[in-house]
């Protein structure tokens, strides 16, 4: 039985969030009202200055509502060519530490795995770019061709339900194995596995890491920091 590493994408691995790329996308062209879409840039705005505790998730609900409420109006082929777009806009804009420890557990015999919120359409572009095995993102409910708007978000419990299905699928075992995410969607599977990896973490993350003595690192412009559980303090290591 081979082991397994699952990996987040979005702001783990690629170094953006491939969901807000498609909404601001459709945004920019016209499909979501404009006072929505504005609502949605000053929302940006007041996070990245950082004005409330919780700017990103005030933001990112935003985009959700704001996705939400066109998706029933997009095509497969329109949502299928937004998705090339962004990852052929992001595609190779990843962190080091990530793309690193994927090259070698892939040579050490893991089984790499992503599961992503983004869509489903662009984290299978993602995941055959960087040659993982498998992977599992939001899904969208079709009829006749059309989005319902019902949507299968890969989320917080979700994500070990997605997991435990690719180990069956695999037949694959818990022993030495790995998960790296960055917020607490990935919370949940960063317990499920025998080595979790906090990688640039939001807040609550990072506070629950700390409680349980997980490894934590954080890339910032060309250095990579650690922080290492020792006694009942973390020390810094830099240069990882």
């Amino acid at each position: 039985m081979k082991p397994y590493a699952v990996f987040d994408l979005d702001g783990t691995l690629i170094r953006w969030q491939l969901f807000h790329v498609i909404v601001d996308r459709l945004g920019k062209i016209g499909k979501i009202d404009k006072q929505i879409y504005q609502d949605i840039l000053d929302s940006r705005m007041a996070w990245k200055r950082r004005e409330q505790s919780d700017g990103f998730d005030r933001y990112q609900i935003k985009l959700i509502d704001a996705y939400n409420s066109v998706v029933t109006n997009l095509s497969q082929k329109e949502l299928e060519e937004l998705a090339n777009r962004a990852f052929e806009e992001h595609k190779d804009q990843s962190y080091v530490f990530t793309r690193n420890l994927m090259k070698d557990l892939k040579a050490k015999g893991y089984m790499l795995f992503a599961i992503s919120g983004s869509f489903t359409e662009v984290v299978q572009l993602i995941a055959k770019h960087y040659g993982f095995d498998d992977s599992a993102g939001t899904m969208h409910a079709k009829k006749s061709g059309k989005f319902t708007g019902e949507i299968d978000v890969v989320q917080y419990e979700r994500k070990v339900d997605m997991l435990n299905d690719l180990k069956k699928k695999y037949d694959l075992t818990d022993e030495d194995s790995y998960a790296v995410g960055d917020s607490m969607g990935d919370y949940a599977i960063l317990k499920h596995v025998q080595n979790p990896i906090v990688f640039n973490p939001a807040r609550e993350l990072f506070e629950k890491a700390k409680e349980h003595g997980w490894r934590i690192v954080v890339e910032r412009k060309n250095v990579i920091y650690e922080l290492s559980k020792k006694d009942d303090n973390y020390i810094l290591n830099s240069g990882v």
